[in-house]
């Protein structure tokens, strides 16, 4: 009879802990005297043309309390619908000053978030076919194992979103429109959309596998 063999126990997963700010945000986290400006700070520069947009919202928990310790990070197309990567077969050829990613740290006390960007245009889909215009974000938070992905969607783009093979997958009318933004009027020139993203509960946000 072989001996027993004592094996450690697995230990747990690991969360984004309660110092995500810290690690990815530091001048939010009161850190600005070594990171004056954190990384992803800025989408779309002062000479990316295109619609100026603002985006505000808030991260619901399950009991529809706001998470203050989130950190949403941001993709996109310009507003021709072009991605600042290598990886898109249209040579890449975006816009000027434009990078397309953000990154931005909901506020400590209020749990709202808000980023500034140009409204990007259609953009390729799956086998051809194209996708509405949209934000992807991702989002990592104390208590949250894996970060969770996630689309916005804009209200005023009926056709295209109608239209949209990813926006299409996510079931029934009321599930899409989970991940409708809303018309909030306009500040300082700028459309503004708002999106409340609700982790769990009734009306949960559609969450995609990444």
């Amino acid at each position: 009879m072989p001996p027993p063999l004592h094996r450690l126990k697995e230990t747990p997963s690991q969360t984004a802990g309660p110092f995500v700010h810290i690690g990815m945000a530091p001048a939010v986290a009161g850190l600005d005297a070594v990171f004056a400006r954190d990384l992803g700070a800025a989408i779309a520069g002062p000479e990316t043309p295109g619609e100026r947009i603002r985006v505000t919202g808030v991260i619901l928990d399950g009991d529809g309390v706001p998470v203050r310790d989130a950190v949403i990070e941001t993709w996109q197309a310009d507003a021709a619908g072009l991605y600042a990567s290598p990886a898109d077969p249209r040579q890449g050829a975006t816009a000027p000053d434009f990078t397309g990613w953000g990154r931005f740290a909901v506020d400590l006390a209020s749990g709202e978030f808000a980023f500034e960007t140009v409204k990007p245009g259609p953009a390729p889909g799956p086998q051809g076919t194209t996708m509405a215009p949209h934000i992807a974000l991702w989002i990592v938070a104390r208590g949250v194992n894996l970060g969770l992905a996630t689309r916005l969607y804009f209200p005023d783009e009926d056709a295209a979103n109608a239209a949209d093979p990813i926006l299409a997958r996510a079931g029934e009318p009321g599930r899409r429109a989970t991940l409708i933004a809303e018309a909030a009027g306009q500040a300082d020139g700028m459309a503004v959309y708002r999106f409340v993203i609700r982790l769990q509960g009734a009306d949960e946000t559609v969450f995609f596998a990444t």
